[in-house]
């Protein structure tokens, strides 16, 4: 039977128009984006319209645009730069409890440097508290780091109003839209965001390359020393395959396919919960409903340990999880549940994350609803 794969928060398959363009340039233009002669070149021309394309989807400069490795590196790079190159104006960053490890780690090994950080809790709901924030928020803060939204539950973070509080502070503002942006409309410019961290493999694009947005007004250092590459930002030899496979993703990401996309999602939800609901399943949403990402859906299952419902669906051929996939393969509880409810709650070993994409339609919705019911069931008798 045809496996399932409802794990797209963590990673997607490449689209095929990805793959054939990445196979054309690694056959084709082979040459360093960094050389004068004629294969440099057209390496070059190649890697300057992607960055239009790209920039084009963010409505900003085509300069402010530096290819990297990923979401991983973006989030370092913004954030330990942005504290190290700012110390002397003050040594405090503020970010949330809900971030992706590649924010919560760089946060920690800022504070093991002598950096303060808070960490803004989220009640119940996944919800971050805008008086909270402006709590908060001190003379001597130089970052703040908040995702844009959350790759566990969904949740979109109060963004906007984050942007609108810092227009009179000198605090940089650095969100990780990783797992938002092939999804939502960002406008970083109309947002008031310096810093947003990008991976292409979050949007039907390669593994292994992202970008980070840099406002022009602020400087950053670069975070890798070596060449002069990305106008001295980003030193090292761009991936021009990659970033060409990432550059077609981005094409691909009308505004009309966003809106395509959020309808269907929207409907496979309805189709899910409707089916538990007639099977008098027992569960509960984590997070908002009326305030998230349209392809992730976090629910729990009273009564029913989430690794033992993963278990059994894999054996069937379905894919889904208990959360970021950073941290698969280890026992450690999510550390966005806990934020929400406390630590020891149920609902900790009691929830999984469904997540939608490339590949998927209602006939896989159905059959995945039908085996999770069935296999819920087994597992509470």
């Amino acid at each position: 039977m045809e496996p399932i794969y409802l794990d797209h928060a963590a990673t997607t398959p490449a689209h095929p128009a990805v793959i054939e363009i990445m196979a054309s340039e690694l056959a084709n233009t082979f040459g360093n984006p960094s050389s004068i002669h004629t294969f440099g070149r057209k390496a070059h021309r190649t890697l300057e319209d992607i960055r239009q394309v790209i920039a084009a989807s963010l409505k900003v400069s085509p300069h402010e645009i530096i290819f990297n490795s990923g979401g991983t590196e973006g989030d370092n790079t913004a954030i330990i730069e942005t504290a190290l190159s700012r110390k002397n104006q003050g040594m405090h960053l503020i970010t949330t409890a809900i971030e992706h490890p590649a924010v919560l780690e760089t946060m920690k090994y800022l504070e093991e440097l002598g950096f303060e950080v808070t960490y803004l809790p989220v009640d119940e709901r996944g919800e971050l508290s805008i008086t909270d924030f402006e709590n908060a928020l001190r003379k001597d803060t130089t970052l703040v780091s908040v995702m844009y939204g959350n790759n566990e539950i969904g949740n979109l973070l109060p963004i906007k109003e984050i942007g609108a509080l810092l227009v009179s502070h000198p605090a940089i503002f650095h969100t990780d839209a990783v797992q938002a942006y092939g999804s939502e409309q960002i406008l970083p410019h109309e947002l008031g965001i310096d810093l947003l961290s990008i991976s292409a493999h979050k949007i039907n694009g390669p593994k292994g390359v992202g970008f980070l947005f840099k406002n022009d007004n602020i400087s950053l250092p670069s975070f890798l020393h070596g060449g002069e590459q990305e106008g001295k930002r980003r030193a090292g030899t761009e991936n021009l395959a990659g970033i060409a496979g990432m550059g077609k993703a981005v094409e691909l990401l009308s505004d009309s396919e966003k809106k395509q996309r959020h309808e269907k999602y929207a409907d496979f939800e309805r189709m899910i919960l409707a089916q538990l609901d007639q099977a008098q399943i027992e569960y509960q949403v984590n997070g908002n409903p009326e305030n998230k990402l349209g392809h992730i859906l976090n629910l729990r299952f009273s009564g029913v340990s989430s690794e033992l419902l993963l278990m059994h669906l894999d054996l069937q051929g379905v894919a889904i999880s208990t959360g970021s996939a950073c941290t698969a393969g280890t026992v450690e509880p999510s550390h966005v549940l806990e934020a929400m409810y406390g630590e020891n709650h149920p609902a900790i070993k009691e929830s999984v994350r469904i997540s939608f994409g490339l590949g998927n339609d209602e006939v896989q919705i159905q059959r995945f609803v039908a085996l999770l019911i069935e296999t819920i069931k087994k597992i509470k008798q």
